[in-house]
């Protein structure tokens, strides 16, 4: 059951602007503990990890709610519950938000619900990006670390392909500056995005097994199923909501305003578990292997897979594997929980 997280009085977001009284959408699974975990999603995720994650929830799992108490939140400028702009009047006002703005909220938010520490946090993609931020903001708050799929800047690659797909929304008519009435948002510059992003989440060889050539009257199957999940998001997601999260990701830069991106992973102490996916074109797997290669306490591994960048959301029994064997091997690592303090 999703409950909603009230952070009273006044939000104030690092690029200047302020909530009032914001609200996060929160899922959680098993009894409160010591042994909690916290599960950041990616761009269009939710609070509701045991949907796109269901196949590591349950007995035996990695998120076992008899062994561990898990939370999982919709970020701060999301659409699941959570204040962000299907929430703001008047439309298309809403504030700039940072992932160093997640991450702040998500604490105040533990601090509401009693989680005095954190035993994990974890996260694929934008996921990745708030884990790295944790461990960054709140040393002394988190234990352990496994940011999935990411580097420790958004790389001009990767803003290149945000550029595409936030043109393809701000340039369909609909769109009116963002002012767009509920119900009349712009599905065809959202649904192209998406569209343009699935290419980025896949592979060639992905596509190739999967596709092919194959067509049906003249239309090729890739072509159908990428028309289709762009429709898909049209009716579960908002076309600003997206630009917002967008602009959170290309601004994620673990040494912005603190200095050298080597010298402020240094300063990582938590064991981490980095996680590239072999056949990763938006965050290649060099650049991942660099992540966790800057962080001194870490262990680089790799999910062979060749479904992409969205790996970490299909090949989910090798992910799983992949992190219970490091969290078996952990306390041979050095931790430094409890010392040091945030640098934010």
């Amino acid at each position: 059951m999703t409950q909603r997280v009230v952070i009273p009085g006044v939000f104030s977001l690092e690029r200047g602007g302020t909530l009032q009284s914001p609200v996060i959408a929160v899922r959680t699974w098993g009894a409160p503990s010591s042994n909690a975990t916290l599960i950041c999603h990616a761009l269009t995720g939710d609070a509701d990890a045991d949907v796109w994650w269901r196949d590591m929830f349950g007995p035996g799992h990695l998120f076992d709610p008899e062994t561990r108490f898990v939370v999982s939140m919709n970020v701060l400028g999301g659409c699941s519950g959570t204040t962000g702009p299907t929430t703001t009047e008047p439309v298309g006002t809403f504030p700039s938000v940072t992932i160093r703005d997640m991450v702040t909220i998500q604490r105040a938010v533990l601090d509401r619900i009693g989680v005095t520490e954190l035993d994990i946090v974890i996260g694929g993609s934008m996921g990745g990006m708030q884990t790295l931020e944790w461990a960054a903001m709140y040393p002394s708050f988190v234990h352990t670390i496994i940011p999935i799929g990411v580097g420790s800047a958004q790389s001009a690659w990767a803003i290149g392909l945000s550029e595409a797909q936030r043109h393809a929304i701000v340039t369909d008519p609909a769109f009116d500056g963002g002012r767009y009435r509920s119900g009349s948002q712009p599905v065809n510059g959202l649904s192209t995005a998406r569209m343009i992003a699935m290419c980025s989440y896949r592979s060639h060889p992905s596509f190739a097994a999967r596709f092919g050539r194959e067509s049906d009257e003249g239309v090729f199957a890739v072509q159908s199923y990428l028309q289709h999940h762009g429709e898909l998001l049209t009716e579960r997601f908002d076309a600003n909501t997206y630009l917002i999260l967008l602009d959170a990701m290309d601004g994620h830069d673990i040494g912005r305003g603190r200095g050298p991106r080597e010298a402020i992973l240094n300063r990582i102490r938590q064991p981490a578990l980095v996680v590239g996916m072999s056949s990763d074109v938006l965050y290649p797997i060099a650049e991942v292997r660099a992540l966790a290669a800057a962080i001194p306490n870490a262990q680089f591994s790799i999910l062979d897979s060749p479904h992409g960048h969205d790996a970490f959301l299909i090949d989910t029994d090798k992910l799983e594997h992949l992190i219970k064997q490091f969290l078996t091997a952990e306390p041979q690592l050095t931790s430094t929980t409890g010392q040091g303090a945030a640098w934010a």
